[in-house]
Protein backbone atom coordinates (compact mmCIF):
# COMPACT_ATOMS: atom_id res chain seq x y z
CA UNK A 1 0.00 0.00 0.00
CA UNK A 2 1.01 3.43 -1.08
CA UNK A 3 1.78 6.15 1.91
CA UNK A 4 -1.01 8.76 1.93
CA UNK A 5 0.69 11.82 1.95
CA UNK A 6 2.37 11.37 -1.23
CA UNK A 7 -1.39 10.90 -3.32
CA UNK A 8 -2.99 14.00 -1.79
CA UNK A 9 -6.10 15.46 -4.08
CA UNK A 10 -6.31 18.70 -3.25
CA UNK A 11 -10.12 19.27 -3.25
CA UNK A 12 -11.39 22.30 -4.82
CA UNK A 13 -12.65 24.09 -1.19
CA UNK A 14 -9.12 24.00 1.00
CA UNK A 15 -10.69 24.16 4.33
CA UNK A 16 -7.64 24.77 6.08
CA UNK A 17 -7.23 28.24 4.32
CA UNK A 18 -10.19 29.09 6.57
CA UNK A 19 -10.33 30.72 9.78
CA UNK A 20 -10.96 28.16 13.07
CA UNK A 21 -14.27 29.82 13.77
CA UNK A 22 -15.31 29.42 9.99
CA UNK A 23 -14.00 26.16 10.02
CA UNK A 24 -15.76 25.17 12.96
CA UNK A 25 -19.17 25.97 11.63
CA UNK A 26 -18.28 24.13 8.47
CA UNK A 27 -17.85 21.20 10.55
CA UNK A 28 -20.94 21.66 12.16
CA UNK A 29 -23.27 22.13 9.04
CA UNK A 30 -24.85 19.30 7.51
CA UNK A 31 -22.47 18.73 4.90
CA UNK A 32 -20.65 15.21 5.12
CA UNK A 33 -17.27 17.31 4.50
CA UNK A 34 -15.20 18.45 5.94
CA UNK A 35 -16.09 16.01 8.76
CA UNK A 36 -14.08 13.48 11.63
CA UNK A 37 -11.10 12.53 9.38
CA UNK A 38 -10.46 16.54 8.53
CA UNK A 39 -11.05 17.21 12.83
CA UNK A 40 -8.44 14.36 13.82
CA UNK A 41 -5.74 15.68 11.23
CA UNK A 42 -6.05 19.40 12.52
CA UNK A 43 -6.15 17.80 16.33
CA UNK A 44 -2.68 16.43 15.75
CA UNK A 45 -1.42 19.62 13.88
CA UNK A 46 -2.02 21.35 16.69
CA UNK A 47 -0.64 18.62 18.99
CA UNK A 48 2.31 18.26 17.44
CA UNK A 49 2.55 22.44 17.31
CA UNK A 50 2.62 22.41 20.88
CA UNK A 51 5.75 20.30 20.18
CA UNK A 52 7.31 23.11 18.66
CA UNK A 53 6.39 25.77 21.24
CA UNK A 54 8.05 23.51 23.54
CA UNK A 55 11.10 23.04 21.24
CA UNK A 56 10.94 27.11 20.82
CA UNK A 57 10.94 27.81 24.43
CA UNK A 58 13.92 25.66 25.01
CA UNK A 59 16.65 26.48 22.45
CA UNK A 60 18.63 29.25 23.46
CA UNK A 61 18.36 28.96 27.40
CA UNK A 62 21.75 27.91 28.74
CA UNK A 63 20.11 25.54 31.00
CA UNK A 64 19.20 23.72 28.17
CA UNK A 65 21.94 23.98 25.73
CA UNK A 66 23.38 19.89 26.02
CA UNK A 67 19.99 19.28 24.16
CA UNK A 68 20.05 22.41 21.83
CA UNK A 69 21.33 20.61 18.68
CA UNK A 70 18.71 17.26 18.86
CA UNK A 71 15.56 20.00 19.67
CA UNK A 72 17.12 21.92 16.73
CA UNK A 73 16.02 18.70 14.41
CA UNK A 74 13.02 17.41 16.65
CA UNK A 75 11.56 20.98 15.71
CA UNK A 76 12.12 20.46 12.16
CA UNK A 77 10.71 17.22 12.18
CA UNK A 78 7.79 18.41 14.06
CA UNK A 79 7.10 21.10 11.70
CA UNK A 80 6.87 18.81 8.67
CA UNK A 81 4.66 16.68 10.28
CA UNK A 82 2.71 19.49 11.32
CA UNK A 83 2.47 20.69 7.93
CA UNK A 84 1.50 17.63 6.34
CA UNK A 85 -1.20 17.15 9.20
CA UNK A 86 -2.33 20.07 7.40
CA UNK A 87 -2.24 19.20 3.90
CA UNK A 88 -4.48 15.93 4.99
CA UNK A 89 -7.51 17.46 6.76
CA UNK A 90 -8.39 19.03 2.50
CA UNK A 91 -7.19 15.40 1.66
CA UNK A 92 -10.11 13.45 3.46
CA UNK A 93 -12.31 16.26 2.21
CA UNK A 94 -11.16 15.24 -1.16
CA UNK A 95 -11.15 11.51 -1.23
CA UNK A 96 -14.68 11.85 0.59
CA UNK A 97 -16.08 13.89 -2.95
CA UNK A 98 -16.17 10.87 -4.72
CA UNK A 99 -17.13 8.48 -2.65
CA UNK A 100 -19.97 10.80 -1.93
CA UNK A 101 -20.78 10.48 -6.01
CA UNK A 102 -20.64 6.99 -5.48
CA UNK A 103 -23.51 6.24 -3.51
CA UNK A 104 -25.81 7.96 -5.74
CA UNK A 105 -25.27 6.08 -8.58
CA UNK A 106 -28.19 4.38 -9.83
CA UNK A 107 -28.49 0.91 -8.82
CA UNK A 108 -31.61 -0.41 -10.99
CA UNK A 109 -30.23 -3.29 -13.25
CA UNK A 110 -27.79 -6.03 -12.33
CA UNK A 111 -24.92 -4.51 -14.26
CA UNK A 112 -25.97 -0.99 -12.67
CA UNK A 113 -25.40 -2.36 -9.32
CA UNK A 114 -21.81 -4.27 -10.11
CA UNK A 115 -20.91 -0.77 -11.59
CA UNK A 116 -21.83 0.51 -8.56
CA UNK A 117 -20.25 -1.96 -6.23
CA UNK A 118 -17.08 -1.94 -8.19
CA UNK A 119 -16.71 2.21 -8.09
CA UNK A 120 -17.83 2.23 -4.51
CA UNK A 121 -14.75 -0.62 -3.44
CA UNK A 122 -12.54 2.28 -5.30
CA UNK A 123 -13.33 4.72 -3.32
CA UNK A 124 -13.86 2.90 -0.54
CA UNK A 125 -10.30 2.28 -0.10
CA UNK A 126 -9.08 6.10 -1.21
CA UNK A 127 -10.92 7.14 1.57
CA UNK A 128 -9.43 5.01 4.10
CA UNK A 129 -5.91 5.75 2.86
CA UNK A 130 -6.01 9.13 4.20
CA UNK A 131 -7.28 8.43 7.94
CA UNK A 132 -4.44 5.79 7.88
CA UNK A 133 -1.75 8.68 7.01
CA UNK A 134 -3.38 10.54 9.24
CA UNK A 135 -2.81 7.85 12.23
CA UNK A 136 1.19 7.53 11.07
CA UNK A 137 1.65 10.99 10.80
CA UNK A 138 0.06 11.25 14.36
CA UNK A 139 2.68 7.86 15.61
CA UNK A 140 5.22 10.67 14.61
CA UNK A 141 4.28 13.43 16.34
CA UNK A 142 3.78 11.03 19.72
CA UNK A 143 7.17 10.01 19.22
CA UNK A 144 8.47 13.28 19.03
CA UNK A 145 6.53 14.84 21.59
CA UNK A 146 7.72 12.17 24.82
CA UNK A 147 11.26 13.45 23.44
CA UNK A 148 9.68 17.24 23.72
CA UNK A 149 8.68 16.73 27.66
CA UNK A 150 11.33 14.87 28.42
CA UNK A 151 13.81 17.42 27.39
CA UNK A 152 12.34 20.61 26.65
CA UNK A 153 11.78 23.38 29.61
CA UNK A 154 9.55 22.49 32.53
CA UNK A 155 8.03 25.87 32.24
CA UNK A 156 6.39 24.72 28.87
CA UNK A 157 5.99 20.89 30.19
CA UNK A 158 2.08 21.44 30.53
CA UNK A 159 2.47 22.24 26.57
CA UNK A 160 3.75 19.03 26.06
CA UNK A 161 1.57 16.67 27.93
CA UNK A 162 -1.31 18.72 26.25
CA UNK A 163 0.17 17.67 22.61
CA UNK A 164 0.89 14.38 23.50
CA UNK A 165 -3.12 13.94 24.04
CA UNK A 166 -4.38 15.64 21.64
CA UNK A 167 -2.03 13.83 19.26
CA UNK A 168 -3.46 10.13 20.68
CA UNK A 169 -6.67 11.60 20.43
CA UNK A 170 -6.47 12.11 17.12
CA UNK A 171 -4.99 9.06 16.19
CA UNK A 172 -8.05 7.66 17.39
CA UNK A 173 -10.49 9.25 16.11
CA UNK A 174 -8.51 9.15 13.01
CA UNK A 175 -8.91 5.40 13.85
CA UNK A 176 -12.60 5.46 13.35
CA UNK A 177 -12.44 6.67 10.06
CA UNK A 178 -10.20 4.09 9.11
CA UNK A 179 -12.47 1.12 9.72
CA UNK A 180 -16.06 3.54 8.88
CA UNK A 181 -14.20 2.72 5.18
CA UNK A 182 -13.42 -0.83 5.51
CA UNK A 183 -16.43 -2.53 7.30
CA UNK A 184 -18.57 -2.22 3.51
CA UNK A 185 -15.25 -3.22 1.08
CA UNK A 186 -16.08 -5.92 -1.14
CA UNK A 187 -12.34 -6.48 -1.08
CA UNK A 188 -12.09 -8.08 2.45
CA UNK A 189 -8.46 -8.77 1.96
CA UNK A 190 -7.67 -5.38 1.79
CA UNK A 191 -9.27 -4.06 4.23
CA UNK A 192 -7.93 -6.72 6.67
CA UNK A 193 -4.45 -5.19 5.71
CA UNK A 194 -5.49 -1.51 6.38
CA UNK A 195 -7.31 -2.36 9.47
CA UNK A 196 -4.56 -4.42 11.37
CA UNK A 197 -2.10 -1.42 9.93
CA UNK A 198 -4.32 0.94 11.91
CA UNK A 199 -4.34 -1.55 14.98
CA UNK A 200 -0.47 -1.94 14.76
CA UNK A 201 -0.40 1.76 15.06
CA UNK A 202 -2.38 2.19 18.07
CA UNK A 203 -0.68 -0.64 19.80
CA UNK A 204 2.44 1.24 19.05
CA UNK A 205 2.11 4.88 19.70
CA UNK A 206 -0.69 5.09 22.12
CA UNK A 207 1.02 3.81 24.99
CA UNK A 208 3.53 6.02 24.68
CA UNK A 209 1.39 8.95 24.51
CA UNK A 210 -0.04 7.96 27.68
CA UNK A 211 3.26 7.08 29.41
CA UNK A 212 4.13 11.15 28.39
CA UNK A 213 0.53 12.58 29.78
CA UNK A 214 1.05 10.76 32.92
CA UNK A 215 4.92 11.66 33.52
CA UNK A 216 3.34 15.54 32.85
CA UNK A 217 1.07 15.21 35.08
CA UNK A 218 2.94 13.66 38.16
CA UNK A 219 5.66 16.51 37.09
CA UNK A 220 2.93 18.91 37.64
CA UNK A 221 2.03 17.71 41.00
CA UNK A 222 2.38 20.26 44.15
Amino acid sequence: MTNATTRIIVTMKEYINDSVKEFVLQLSGKQPAPGGGGASALAGALGIALGGMVANLTIGKPRYAEAEEELKALKVRAYRVQQDLLALVDADAAAFEPLAGAYRMPAETEAEREEKARVMDACLKRAAEVPLAIMERCGEAIELLAVFAEKGSTLALSDAGCGAALAEAAMRSAWLNVKVNTMTMRDADYAARVNAQGRALLAKYSGTAQETYGQVEAGLER
